[in-house]
C-alpha cells in the first residue's frame, strides 16, 4: 500500500538518480531518438513523486530508461530496461490474494503491492512486446505482466518471457513465484 507520508528524495540522492538517468538515457539513444534529456530532465524535476519512483526502480535493479514520449499528453514513458528481470522483484507472488492463499512457503511480498508502494504499473502485454522491439529482454528469467480478470478470478496470472528470439506469454498459479521471475515497472511522467 502506497505510505500515507509523501516519498522524496534528498538533494543529494535526486543529482544522484538523475546522474545515473542521464548517462543511460546517453547510452541507449536507440530507445528515443527524437527526446531531448533537457526536456525529460526539466519534466522529473517539476514531480519529485516521480523521481522517488524511478529512484524505487533504480534500488531494485530495474534499470529504467525512457522508451517513448507523448505528444499529445506530453508525458515521457519510463520501462525498466534491465537485460533480466529485475533482481531486487524477484520471488514474490502475483497479488495480496494469492499471497495469503499460500499456507507453506510464502513469499516476502508480491508483485501489486510492490508496484503500489514504488508508485508504478505493471507492464502490459501490449507494453512487454514493445520492450521487445528495443533489445532481447528476459532470455533466462520471466516477468510477471498485467493479468485479466477473466484469468486473475480463476487463479492465474500471466507473464513473458524472450525464447528462441520469440516473445512468449504464458500463465501460472498467482500464488507460485520463482527465483528467475519478477516484473518489470513503467512509469509516467
Amino acid at each position: 500500500m502506497m505510505p500515507d507520508v509523501k516519498q522524496e528524495l534528498t538533494l543529494e540522492q535526486r543529482e544522484a538518480l538523475l546522474q545515473t538517468l542521464k548517462t543511460r538515457f546517453e547510452k541507449n539513444m536507440d530507445r528515443h531518438e527524437s527526446v531531448e534529456w533537457n526536456d525529460v530532465q526539466t519534466k522529473l524535476e517539476a514531480h519529485p513523486d516521480k523521481l522517488w519512483s524511478l529512484n524505487e526502480m533504480e534500488k531494485t535493479e530495474g534499470e529504467p530508461d525512457v522508451v517513448s514520449y507523448g505528444k499529445e499528453t506530453d508525458t515521457y514513458l519510463f520501462v525498466d530496461c534491465s537485460k533480466e528481470s529485475p533482481k531486487g522483484r524477484r520471488s514474490v507472488c502475483y497479488d495480496r490474494e494469492a499471497l495469503q492463499s499460500r499456507k507453506k512457503y510464502k513469499p516476502e511480498t508480491s508483485v501489486i503491492d510492490m508496484i503500489t508502494e514504488m508508485g508504478i504499473d505493471l507492464l502490459t502485454e501490449e507494453q512487454y512486446r514493445e520492450l521487445q522491439l528495443l533489445g532481447p529482454f528476459d532470455l533466462k528469467t520471466s516477468s510477471w505482466i498485467q493479468t485479466p480478470s477473466r484469468i486473475r478470478d480463476r487463479g492465474g496470472a500471466l507473464f513473458c518471457d524472450r525464447r528462441y528470439d520469440t516473445v512468449f506469454v504464458y500463465h501460472n498459479g498467482a500464488d507460485s513465484y520463482y527465483a528467475a521471475r519478477g516484473f518489470r515497472g513503467a512509469l509516467r511522467v
